[in-house]
């Protein structure tokens, strides 16, 4: 079973240095695949000046490390961290680390790319944006997200 290493944080993190860290010290690493999020200033054609990631401390980590082992169990994989931050950001920061390390690069990439697809549906986190004009929203779900989440339920790997 892969090692799996879960946080939710407000300071931020250095994506660079959270993929050697995952990776050191295992010469069976093969492939490292990284998606990192990052904050835009634009959504829905509006200028988004922050925005402000809210969730459900316990509930979230818990639904993080049921999608974790998900991957785990599907494919061959030594590691998988995701880092997710929470609290006010502005553009430009990261918000989201998914990395996976994997003997071979197909395990790899299918299941960063499935973890962050289920994280996108999954995982209770609340985003609300403040725009230039002052004005705050919450930011509803993409059917497009579900699409993608959609399509790990019918694949066999």
């Amino acid at each position: 079973m892969a090692k799996i290493d879960i946080h939710i944080q407000e300071s931020p993190f250095d994506p660079g240095a959270e993929q050697a860290s995952l990776r050191c010290g295992d010469a069976g690493v093969g492939a490292l695949v990284a998606f990192v999020g990052l904050m835009r200033d634009i959504n829905a054609e509006r200028d988004v000046r922050a925005m402000t990631l809210e969730h459900y401390p316990g509930m979230t980590e818990r639904a993080l490390t049921a999608i974790a082992e998900e991957a785990a169990r599907r494919w061959s994989l030594q590691g998988i961290r995701i880092i997710h931050r929470v609290g006010r950001l502005l553009p430009e920061e990261p918000i989201v680390l998914v990395a996976v390390t994997s003997a071979h690069r197909g395990d790899a990439f299918r299941a960063c790319e499935m973890l962050i697809d289920y994280l996108k549906t999954r995982a209770p986190f609340w985003k609300k944006e403040e725009t230039a004009d002052g004005s705050a929203h919450w930011v509803q779900t993409r059917a497009g997200d579900d699409e993608a989440a959609a399509r790990w339920r019918r694949e066999d790997t």
